[in-house]
């Protein structure tokens, strides 16, 4: 196969999960607003919890393989960072596809989810793969269930970009962390490529379709982490989702608080 038969047919291939992408997500829309309008006379819902728990029952069926290509980059590129004795917090863990992934690399890893049927999906891959070191559990990161100074490592992975007040998760992760701990995380940065979707999903959050989503720029994600009192050790740029960017950073716990200017 020559060159130009193999960049057309990789050309081809990414107009075909763009376009995957951007069914499911219009699939999306479609049920939430269907659900919306059943429910629009009932009592209020609880709106991300309860899209999150829409996007559950799909949820693993709707990852292409480019996305299941970026998990198990994540999964390895994550791995290095972890000790056989770390206590670990998956973070806006849905269904647990990563938090499986590193269990065989750490002590134990904790999975918290807003989402009950996520972590119902969670606890069910876990006991199929009969995988013990593993508790999943629906929380948030306030949970006073999680003490300080209590985890080696904490991940975040497509989960910065959905906080409405990042300035008060990234203080309570560095609550959460030992001295020195590991904070990983990888996130969509929408902000830095105007896209249709970008569009699309401005005007879904505006009117209250989906929930609140922060388009970052990369060096504003790198800006909120480090202003958290974390020293950035590593990044990388993933494969992208839907054409966005999705950054990887390893950072640091500080031993010492750095006032920012």
């Amino acid at each position: 196969m020559t060159s130009q038969t193999t960049s057309a047919v990789q050309s081809k291939t990414e107009k075909v999960e763009k376009l995957a992408f951007l069914i499911t997500i219009i699939t999306t829309i479609l049920e939430r607003i269907w659900i919306l309008i059943k429910g629009r006379n009932g009592r209020q819902m609880e709106k991300t919890e309860k899209f999150w728990d829409m996007i559950a029952i799909d949820f693993d069926k709707q990852t292409g393989n480019r996305i299941e290509q970026n998990h198990f980059k994540t999964v390895e590129k994550a791995k290095k960072h972890l000790s056989v004795g770390d206590v670990v917090l998956d973070y806006g863990c849905a269904t647990g596809t990563i938090t499986i992934g590193i269990a065989d690399s750490v002590k134990k890893v904790y999975g918290i989810d807003i989402s009950s049927k996520m972590i119902d999906a969670a606890k069910r891959k876990a006991v199929e793969r009969k995988i013990e070191n593993i508790d999943f559990v629906q929380s948030t990161i306030f949970d006073e269930r999680h003490k300080r100074a209590s985890f080696d490592v904490i991940l975040a992975f497509n989960v910065l970009h959905l906080l409405e007040d990042t300035k008060k998760i990234m203080k309570r992760m560095n609550e959460l962390l030992k001295p020195g701990g590991f904070f990983i995380s990888s996130t969509v940065c929408m902000g830095d490529k105007k896209t249709s979707i970008n569009i699309l999903l401005f005007l879904l959050i505006k009117t209250g379709i989906i929930p609140s989503m922060r388009f970052f720029k990369i060096y504003e994600l790198e800006g909120s982490i480090a202003n958290g009192n974390f020293q950035i050790v590593e990044t990388e740029s993933l494969s992208n989702i839907g054409s966005q960017p999705n950054h990887f950073i390893v950072a640091k716990k500080l031993l010492t608080h750095v006032t920012q200017l």
